[in-house]
């Protein structure tokens, strides 16, 4: 039996948002890039929008100027989706609270926390810190009261509260609503192995 080869896709290879990303990352313009590779900004603008092709050379001069190495124009991008239903529940303590990891596990640059807080819920009765450098909650519906050591800061829907995650804090529900909310540590604070 002969091995069957892939035949080549029909769909063309869109890589010009990626240049554009890298020379914009580097604060170039398309004239200065022009310059550097020998290039026009006319054909350089319509690499970026993908109405041309460049040739494998044209493309390795490019990529040697932006420093980028050609094979990250066609790499796979590492998306991964965690449907809220399917997010593994976790316990970070506090009571009348169900927590919900919704960032992949294997994540360690972020972490995001879906909460259900009921009514009255509570981070518990003494402030506490977490282990990341940035912390911001997100109230999606409700409402709650987050306690630090010298204020208290009431968040209603749509409210966000960015913190140093070391900062000591609790939190406390609206007893009649509850809250709806999402925490973002940057970098991830739990791995989500124990």
């Amino acid at each position: 039996m002969r091995p069957v080869h892939p035949g080549p896709s029909g769909a063309p290879v869109a890589i010009g948002a990626r240049i554009r990303n890298a020379r914009k990352a580097q604060g170039l313009t398309l004239a200065q890039v022009a310059e550097a590779s020998g290039l026009t900004k006319g054909f350089l603008s319509r690499l970026e929008r993908d109405d041309t092709s460049p040739s494998v050379a044209t493309l390795v001069q490019l990529c040697q100027v932006l420093s980028l190495p050609v094979g990250a124009l066609f790499a796979e991008p590492d998306i991964q989706r965690v449907a809220l239903d399917e997010a593994p529940l976790i316990n970070l303590g506090g009571s009348g609270v169900v927590e919900r990891l919704v960032s992949p596990r294997s994540e360690s640059r972020v972490q995001i926390i879906r909460s259900s807080m009921q009514p009255a819920a509570s981070g518990g009765t003494e402030l506490y810190t977490i282990s990341s450098e940035v912390e911001v909650l997100h109230v999606i519906s409700g409402s709650l009261v987050v306690h630090f050591v010298d204020r208290t800061e009431q968040l209603a829907a749509g409210d966000s509260l960015t913190f140093p995650g070391r900062e000591p804090h609790n939190w406390a529900a609206d007893p009649e609503t509850g809250a709806e909310v999402a925490w973002v540590l940057v970098p991830a604070a739990w791995s989500g192995t124990s």
